[in-house]
């Protein structure tokens, strides 16, 4: 199949490489002339596990094509999937300027029918406003071609996008043309050999389903930290509570960690969407709201233990950060819980040496102008000078570190663990002062 996509972010890159990979002539658009010029001499503008070496074979094979030409794009898909960012407004809301642009430029160049679907996560009703844009273009040509709007929103994890991709759980098509709909069948058919996976729905629906899954899982997130952090004050185990409500077949253990407090390109942006599109349609989500509310206090959670520890100011203190990226395996740093750190510590007067295996270089051009803030090419090297170690993003390499060395690098063996990493008898027994997040006195 021929199918063009609009946008190489996350998204719309990943789905272009996977898409190819499945056999299509993939044609991806970007307006971004660096970003074009980078993927087509071989390079990878983001980090996702496993994506670049299917972009690459595919290239060569000449199933995947990158370009800036958008009449050619237009030209080139019967499908048009638009992926473009929808980044937040000042109110919330989701800026759909980059939907309709692309929604008008097929408008624009269509010499035929079309079926285009929005894999952008878009609020409810942006289908409605993507077909009158292109009927809108269509009139002003003077021409009548046929074509439907879908929504046909993505499921997939930074870090793990291409496995999502490629054996995902679901497939949601939000349609009410049925040859649209039979088209998304036979583009999704190769990655739901063992079952179906096509969940059929209305436009509108589909649209809701994402938000409503991204929103469920900031939910549980926000609730577990909630509970851990009275489990601190009721001197019980976050840990525990997680392995006895998990056991719950109704509740199950994903999304279930107490940490530091959830950020990315995703759920923040999507949470605040959707209370904002509730809003607008007269009934405020309430339970939302808090959701939102306590994950911006629990970002804050580890620099209150380090104040409590060392004292409100922190003039002359060091200290060593592992983990700049919001999650493992990505270099996505957006609402990321250590830059609420960084600021809070800088607040205080102190000082921070930060290591990422990813971030790194993200992390440096954020803060290259940044006098108390180095970023290092290890996490030993980030110990060195450092008063107290802070731990913020769950990497591997972090998991069974040499407690040795870290003791013999930091001024005072004392770890504050924004995830939950190790066992805190353990620690104590090495002579760590440990500070988890909900895990009793």
């Amino acid at each position: 199949m021929n199918v063009t996509v609009i946008g190489t972010g996350y998204v719309g890159l990943v789905a272009g490489a996977c898409l190819a990979d499945a056999g299509n002539r993939v044609f991806c658009l970007d307006l971004d002339a660096a970003k074009v010029a980078q993927l087509n001499a071989g390079g990878i503008p983001i980090f996702e596990p496993g994506l670049e070496p299917i972009v690459q074979r595919n290239r060569a094979a000449g199933r995947l094509v990158f370009s800036t030409d958008v009449a050619a794009s237009v030209a080139h898909g019967e499908l048009q999937l638009i992926a473009v960012g929808t980044p937040p407004g000042e109110d919330g809301s989701a800026d759909l300027q980059h939907v309709l642009a692309a929604a008008r430029a097929i408008g624009r160049h269509m010499d035929g029918d079309r079926v285009i679907a929005t894999k952008s996560t878009v609020p409810v009703g942006t289908a409605d406003r993507v077909r009158a844009a292109l009927a809108e273009e269509l009139a002003g040509r003077g021409v009548a071609h046929e074509f439907s709007v879908v929504s046909n929103p993505e499921f997939l994890k930074e870090g793990a996008a291409v496995e999502d991709f490629m054996r995902p759980d679901r497939v949601v098509i939000g349609s009410d043309d049925e040859h649209a709909t039979a088209l998304l069948r036979e583009l999704y058919a190769p990655f739901q050999r063992n079952h179906e996976r096509v969940l059929p729905m209305s436009v509108r629906s589909a649209e809701l389903t994402k938000y409503a899954a991204n929103a469920m899982l900031a939910t549980r997130i926000s609730f577990m930290n909630e509970l851990a952090n009275l489990a601190e004050r009721l001197g019980a185990d976050i840990e525990q509570v997680r392995r006895g409500i998990g056991s719950d077949p109704r509740i199950g253990f994903d999304f279930l960690y107490a940490g530091a407090g959830f950020g990315g390109s995703c759920f923040p942006k999507d949470v605040a969407a959707l209370q904002r599109t509730a809003m607008e349609a007269g009934h405020p989500l309430q339970l939302l709201g808090a959701v939102a509310a306590v994950n911006d206090a629990q970002k804050h959670v580890l620099g209150a233990k380090i104040r409590a520890r060392f004292g409100e100011r922190l003039s002359g203190r060091r200290f060593a950060l592992w983990g700049l990226a919001f999650k493992a395996n990505t270099d996505d740093m957006r609402e990321a819980a250590s830059l609420t750190l960084i600021a809070d510590l800088l607040a205080a007067g102190a000082a921070v040496r930060a290591y990422d295996p990813v971030a790194g270089a993200a992390a440096r051009r954020r803060y290259a102008g940044a006098a108390h803030v180095r970023v290092v090419d290890s996490a030993l090297e980030a110990l060195q000078g450092c008063d107290a170690l802070a731990i913020v993003t769950e990497w591997r390499e972090f998991r069974s570190p040499d407690f040795a060395a870290i003791k013999s690098r930091l001024a005072a063996p004392v770890i504050f663990d924004g995830r939950n990493l190790y066992d805190p008898a353990m620690l104590k027994a090495q002579g760590f002062e440990y500070f988890p997040i909900g895990r009793g006195p």
